[in-house]
């Protein structure tokens, strides 16, 4: 069986000197996924409540910027307060080990003591990490804080977030900005295809076989979309 990566020495460093993309995949799905299920929530809504068309288009337009838009403003505002919190706590483990190193290296013995090291290794390996400043706080805002070893950027999860929204939440929108007939049968295959599409390729990152991540999104999907429906058929004109 093919393994998933190669273990040579290139490989890994290049491995290990990546930036974590992990947030900024969750955003870009959360993004997509929300972008879709609440553009076509209004579609179905409107729809259920036999408006017109323009409705449709103006009120899937506002929703796509001004709900984008609040969106990218939590997760920076989210974000940054991750970052503003690392810098602090950044700040106090220098001056800890500015004041206190020893107590200091006693934490970091304990943190590797609990993963297994021991006696002279142990030894070793504290004075080893604790004679690098910069790693040794890395470790400790790991393990101490539970913070990640790569710097939060709020702009750049602001802007993923914002993009994959509207780019995703414009595409039920389409057969109603280019006036195709029957609009509404268009959009719930456009969006029914977007959220399948998402799934899968979020299946990528998990255990999950293609096909079941696609048909689990379209599933979320499609339960908002009727529901969307079922309360705009409750005022139907």
């Amino acid at each position: 069986m093919a393994l998933e990566h190669g273990h040579n020495k290139e490989e890994i460093i290049a491995r290990l000197d990546a930036h974590n993309k992990t947030g900024e995949l969750r955003d870009a799905i959360f993004g997509g996924i929300d972008g879709t299920v609440t553009t076509f929530a209004i579609v179905a809504g409107v729809q259920g409540a036999g408006l017109a068309s323009g409705v449709v288009v103006a009120l899937g337009l506002a929703n796509v910027l001004a709900d984008g838009f609040s969106m990218a403003a939590g997760n920076y505002a989210g974000t940054k307060a991750v970052a503003d919190d690392r810098r602090r706590l950044w700040e106090v483990e220098e001056k800890h080990i500015r004041e206190n190193p020893q107590g200091e290296r006693d934490e970091l013995k304990e943190i590797l003591g609990r993963k297994g090291l021991s006696g002279q290794v142990l030894t070793d390996a504290t004075m080893m990490i604790s004679g690098n400043k910069k790693q040794w706080i890395n470790m400790m805002m790991s393990e101490e804080y539970g913070l990640p070893p790569v710097d939060d950027r709020p702009i750049r999860a602001a802007m993923v977030i914002f993009v994959a929204f509207v780019l995703a939440g414009m595409l039920p929108l389409l057969p109603y900005l280019v006036g195709m007939s029957d609009a509404f049968s268009w959009s719930m295959g456009i969006a029914g295809l977007t959220f399948f599409g998402i799934g899968t390729i979020k299946a990528r990152w998990s255990l999950a076989p293609w096909w079941r991540s696609g048909l689990e999104t379209l599933l979320i999907g499609g339960l908002a979309a009727w529901l969307a429906y079922i309360v705009g058929g409750m005022f139907h004109v």
